[in-house]
């Protein structure tokens, strides 16, 4: 059974092992004998990652490693969820199954449209709807005004979506715009779409959506370090970076409260109140030693928001450092992959589409476990796959999709 299980190579069939064994402890941890839930859970799973990456590996000529990736994330986040709480980790299940389905659709979208590169104004008017529909019918939830409520049960936050026509919007730049549709001689080409992101990110400002703000900057400073022709943008760039977080720190309050948490956690006007969350969580990672004190053992309801924003340190609280670790290195290798994506593709709009892929999920990983473990502020970032939510779950998806389409042959579409 166990040279059997040995010789077992294909990515999908180790991952099923996985998730077998996850489940098994989730039943362990129960205590109350068979639970349709959890066995609602198990076929969930199988049906999201096994049958997904089948189909994937028969559809898509693409790099289809990244699908395993995600599907390992994934699976984690779920049974991690569950652990908190079974109702928010059937919803996760669900979620992750539309994201999934999201996934596809986006996919044979990004596939099938020709001349993407060349629809900036587009990319641009849709970007300007969906912040001003925030303006005048978004709610404040958590100190920021980033939300639209639709329902009782159901809201969204445009900003996700956001994040995916941002990249649109830098490669159709880079690729066309800034070459057919600006004047030849115009030598301040460069500071049209410097004006359009600070714009956007004002926006953002006047929300008080900060953690968005830094990962809409990260995408273009990114892509601008390594298409703009000119380098004074650049550096005007980050010029306005470090006056923008000047500005943000002595402007918005919450934000002074988050750098001084982060500096003074210990402090004792602090530890009972506003650092408590940053507290509980390096109690947690601390309490699971290199192995964790198993699945069950812990005490995630210490923690706050321990299914979304922090639940990185539940993880390492009942799986150890070593799968924190483990975790790190899986967003590593989606990284790893979306930059060897972009230096294969041929095409320069897919090739900046994959490297805004990689710096989209290295910014949001690093914002989350940086701000957990004390590296930096928090910022209310989710972890992509493994945090609860949907709206950041769907938009994940969304640009997994958009990289699957990048790391397939597009000379089709050029023909």
């Amino acid at each position: 059974m166990i040279q059997s299980l040995l010789k077992i190579k294909r990515p999908r069939d180790l991952l099923l092992i996985f998730e077998v064994l996850a489940i098994i402890l989730l039943f362990f941890f129960n205590n109350n004998g068979f639970d349709k839930y959890i066995a609602m859970l198990f076929i969930g799973l199988i049906l999201i990652i096994y049958i997904s990456n089948f189909i994937l590996g028969k559809v898509s000529s693409g790099d289809n490693y990244i699908f395993l990736i995600v599907s390992m994330l994934l699976t984690i986040g779920i049974i991690t969820i569950y652990r908190i709480n079974p109702a928010l980790g059937i919803k996760q299940l669900v979620w992750s199954l539309v994201g999934i389905f999201v996934f596809y659709i986006t996919y044979f979208m990004v596939r099938a449209f020709r001349k993407l590169e060349s629809k900036t104004f587009i990319y641009f008017g849709i970007l300007m709807f969906l912040f001003l529909a925030t303006f005048i019918f978004g709610k404040e939830i958590g100190g920021a005004k980033n939300w639209i409520i639709i329902s009782s049960s159901f809201s969204i936050q445009p900003a996700e979506i956001g994040k995916i026509l941002v990249m649109f919007l830098v490669a159709s730049f880079y690729t066309e715009f800034q070459y057919k549709g600006l004047n030849k001689d115009f030598q301040y080409k460069s500071y049209v779409l410097l004006i359009a992101m600070y714009l956007f990110i004002g926006m953002l400002f006047l929300q008080k959506d900060l953690g968005t703000a830094a990962i809409f900057l990260a995408l273009y400073t990114g892509i601008q370090f390594v298409y703009d022709e000119d380098r004074k943008s650049l550096f005007v760039n980050i010029a306005l970076m470090i006056f923008g977080a000047v500005v943000g720190y002595f402007l918005f309050n919450h934000v002074r409260v988050r750098v001084d948490i982060w500096l003074h956690p210990w402090r004792e006007d602090n530890i009972y109140d506003k650092s408590r969350q940053i507290v509980q969580s390096l109690f947690a990672i601390s309490e699971g030693g290199f192995f964790g004190a198993g699945i069950g053992r812990g005490y995630p309801k210490l923690i706050p928001v321990g299914y979304s924003d922090l639940i990185f340190p539940v993880i390492c609280e009942e799986m150890g450092i070593f799968t924190g670790i483990g975790i790190i290195m899986l967003y590593m290798l989606l990284t790893y992959r979306a930059f060897k994506i972009a230096l294969g593709q041929e095409y320069k709009f897919y090739k900046i589409l994959a490297l805004s892929v990689g710096i989209l999920f290295t910014v949001q990983a690093f914002l989350n476990i940086g701000g957990v473990i004390k590296v930096i502020p928090m910022t209310g970032i989710t972890l992509p796959f493994v945090s609860y939510g949907g709206s950041s779950m769907l938009s994940s998806f969304m640009a997994l999709g958009v990289l699957q389409v990048a790391s397939e042959d597009m000379s089709y579409k050029y023909e």
